[in-house]
């Protein structure tokens, strides 16, 4: 059994040119493209917001790779307007050498009483044990995920136009979210606030959520 840390994987991405193209898209409405300045976006931004115009947003978007536990994806996957490939849990069978011949499970750092999370971690590896038992009783892999709990690590890809992720910012980062949810999504926002403040600054968040909950955030050019 191995526990493990959230990250949250982003395809490197330049803010202000995000926002500079919704600006020229935006302006088609308008054909005002004779009053693009070096920061014009700025304020017309901020007045489609305002005034709800925010169909603008869906001509961007933004991929990023989440490595959580299952309960996260169930959570997110509600979302409509986005695409998920997610690690399969029906064909990925964790007695193989790919994954250590062993099952990850995600550590929740959240859980602060010793002998609660004791608990969990005892559950967890009692579920390994039965996981293993029934694949050398020959069950198959279908079978087998019968057993794996939502605190089972698995990796996904998600992606959502700009107008998505800040519909989605909005409603899973405030406290009345799981906290798997939480460690994975406040760096994401933290993140598009610092590149994209026009669009993403009116967003609230918990920030009384412990920095040293947050999943690793890292930005990859090759992604």
């Amino acid at each position: 059994m191995r526990i493990v840390e959230p990250t949250i994987t982003v395809e490197k991405f330049d803010g202000k040119k995000i926002m500079k193209r919704i600006e020229r898209a935006c302006r088609t409405c308008y054909r005002s493209e004779g009053k693009i300045t070096e920061d014009s976006y700025k304020k017309l931004l901020k007045n489609c917001i305002t005034r709800g115009h925010e169909s603008v947003l869906e001509h961007e978007k933004i991929t990023v790779r989440i490595y959580s536990d299952v309960g996260s994806y169930k959570d997110l996957t509600r979302h409509r307007f986005a695409s998920f490939s997610v690690e399969s849990t029906r064909y990925c069978s964790y007695d193989k050498d790919k994954y250590g011949n062993e099952i990850a499970f995600m550590n929740p750092v959240y859980i602060e009483d010793k002998e609660t999370y004791e608990t969990w971690k005892n559950a967890m590896q009692e579920i390994e044990k039965a996981y293993i038992k029934m694949k050398e009783l020959g069950a198959t892999t279908d079978m087998c995920r019968e057993l794996l709990p939502h605190s089972t690590a698995a990796e996904y890809t998600m992606t959502a136009n700009i107008r998505e992720w800040k519909h989605i910012l909005s409603l899973r980062t405030n406290n009345h979210v799981h906290p798997s949810i939480r460690q994975v999504l406040i760096p994401l926002l933290k993140l598009f606030k610092q590149e994209m403040p026009e669009i993403f600054d009116d967003i609230e968040y918990d920030e009384d959520f412990k920095e040293e909950y947050y999943a690793k955030l890292i930005i990859e050019e090759d992604f």
